[in-house]
């Protein structure tokens, strides 16, 4: 992965940044839902790009694997997202490599990860959280 991406990940203070032939895109949401944005209506963006996040766990590898991102780069990577990754054959680097991703909130782990947590594939991954994220929608409105 080239070092322009994952710099621009501390440079620019955002969560996400996608390197897609050369043209950075920055993204602020907190957790998955830029990911989750990005997967259902430009997942073209994902195809085939750099992706550096603050956060990488099971939930967001699985987007990452369905987006058809080509290399990642996490500043804390969760070592249950290393399998799928790996299935997918898609390199991936990290600053630290943790057992679980925990909310800043407290010490417990990420409801996220919870829901995805009995998932073997990432095609399971996104189905179980796009069931989830709908469910949320209802409760809004």
């Amino acid at each position: 992965m080239g070092s322009e991406t994952i710099e621009a990940l501390y440079q620019h203070h955002c969560s996400l940044v996608v390197n897609r032939d050369g043209e950075l895109y920055f993204f602020h949401k907190k957790g998955v839902r830029d990911l989750e944005d990005l997967l259902n209506n430009t997942q073209q963006l994902l195809n085939g790009s750099e992706l550096a996040d603050k956060v990488i766990g099971k939930a967001a590898a699985g987007m990452i694997v369905e987006g058809k991102v080509k290399e990642v780069y996490a500043d804390i990577l969760s070592r249950k997202a290393v399998p799928l990754l790996e299935k997918a054959d898609i390199p991936y680097s990290y600053g630290k490599l943790v057992d679980r991703i925990i909310i800043p909130e407290g010490d417990t782990r990420c409801p996220l990860e919870q829901i995805v947590g009995k998932a073997d594939t990432a095609e399971e991954v996104v189905r179980l959280l796009r069931k989830h994220f709908a469910e949320m929608n209802q409760f809004k409105h």
